[in-house]
């Protein structure tokens, strides 16, 4: 498996796949071609379904129009055979032919087809790394460290801090996000609802508006951390940053988490995908659940077989959710679903401590069903806004 850096990349909203990768291959086509008379750029599928909503013209457009004019092309029926998320670059000279051509892939999490990712874990499984701990008797973020080297720990507290200002920002700002839905910001009267009760629930009163900010930050697009995805960006974050606000963990805790969840989330992305447009939204708010409940479980003590548990819950009771973006957005039901697993991340881990950790079902298994159900969906519930609650929504 490669770097968990992959799985929390640092980069603006709306979305990982739609906005963040588009303008990652912008600027690597652009220092190929710095003096292109002329660009067109096709977009395919589910990047074409949804690309105005995310985003993804603007993220192009950016990089490659102060270079030359820039065209571009959507084709949301078309679906190249690779990858749900097709992208064309072309330059086109003044007889409108093509000079140079290049197709790449948005793989989900920020990622592109084209990455030469090294190879820094020699284990890709769960089961075989559980195993490796139990004999070893090291935890899951000792893994990582060995895997990675001590600097992942830098990495990991810068990380951190951009989860944190995220929530920070987004408790401190209101009013009405982007994009034409009137979806007003409430993650600042969820805080201050939660504070009118006591006991549980204030705790999800708390979780919930800590989720929403971090959402709302990614859907105005502002600065988050893929969690393994902009969309999926508010779980994790709002699950850890209530431990800390609650229960006065040290950061060097929370960051081990931060750790652990990175590489359940890694060897999701390694065996199945993180992509929306190829296995619906299980395979983001669904990891980003079974990442968070990792994380969650190995702060309150859990063995490495109970934070397995909680993890394979987290994922387990997503499997099947669609990606169906309202007008193409990341924010209905993103943002609420974001609210709602980052609760479901604190259940399974209760559920998972009252457990000896041993179960039926093992989280690898649970991979490789979120996998096969991803290919049975059809592709109008994988991003591309033409089913489910993207159809439904003005009837």
């Amino acid at each position: 498996m490669e770097s968990i850096k992959n799985i929390f990349r640092i980069g603006r909203g709306p979305s990982s796949s739609h906005t963040m990768a588009p303008r990652r291959a912008a600027m690597m086509f652009a220092e190929k071609h710095p003096q292109a008379p002329k660009f067109r750029v096709s977009l395919y599928g589910s990047l074409a379904a949804t690309g105005t909503g995310h985003m993804t013209d603007v993220a192009i457009l950016d990089i490659l129009s102060p270079i030359a004019p820039t065209e571009i092309r959507w084709n949301p029926k078309i679906f190249l055979p690779e990858h749900p998320n097709g992208m064309t670059f072309e330059v086109v000279n003044e007889h409108d032919e093509v000079a140079d051509s290049w197709t790449v892939f948005s793989t989900g999490g920020g990622a592109l087809s084209c990455d030469e990712n090294k190879e820094v874990y020699d284990m890709n499984t769960m089961h075989d790394i559980l195993a490796w701990c139990d004999r070893t008797g090291r935890a899951f973020w000792e893994y990582v460290e060995i895997c990675e080297g001590a600097d992942i720990w830098d990495y990991l507290k810068e990380v951190w801090a951009t989860m944190q200002d995220a929530i920070h920002r987004g408790l401190a700002n209101e009013g009405v996000l982007p994009g034409g839905l009137g979806v007003r910001r409430k993650a600042c009267d969820y805080l201050t609802r939660a504070q009118g009760y006591s006991g549980s629930l204030k705790n999800r009163g708390h979780i919930y508006a800590y989720a929403l900010a971090c959402s709302e930050e990614n859907a105005a697009g502002g600065i988050i951390v893929t969690a393994p995805t902009c969309g999926s960006c508010g779980v994790l974050p709002s699950a850890l940053y209530h431990l800390k606000k609650s229960r006065e963990f040290p950061e060097s805790r929370l960051i081990r988490a931060i750790a652990t969840a990175g590489l359940f989330g890694n060897v999701v992305k390694r065996n199945a995908s993180i992509s929306g447009a190829e296995v619906g939204c299980q395979g983001e708010v669904g990891v980003a659940c079974a990442m968070a409940a990792a994380a969650t479980c190995q702060v309150f003590g859990g063995t490495i077989f109970q934070i397995e548990y909680a993890a394979e819950m987290g994922l387990e009771h997503h499997l099947g959710l669609t990606c169906d973006p309202v007008c193409g957005l990341v924010q209905i039901p993103c943002i609420e679903r974001n609210a709602f697993a980052a609760t479901r991340a604190f259940d399974a881990n209760t559920y998972a401590m009252f457990t000896d950790g041993h179960h039926r079902v093992d989280f690898d298994k649970a991979v490789r069903v979120m996998r096969e159900t991803g290919k049975d969906l059809p592709s109008l519930y994988k991003e591309t806004s033409e089913g489910g609650l993207a159809k439904r929504y003005n009837d």
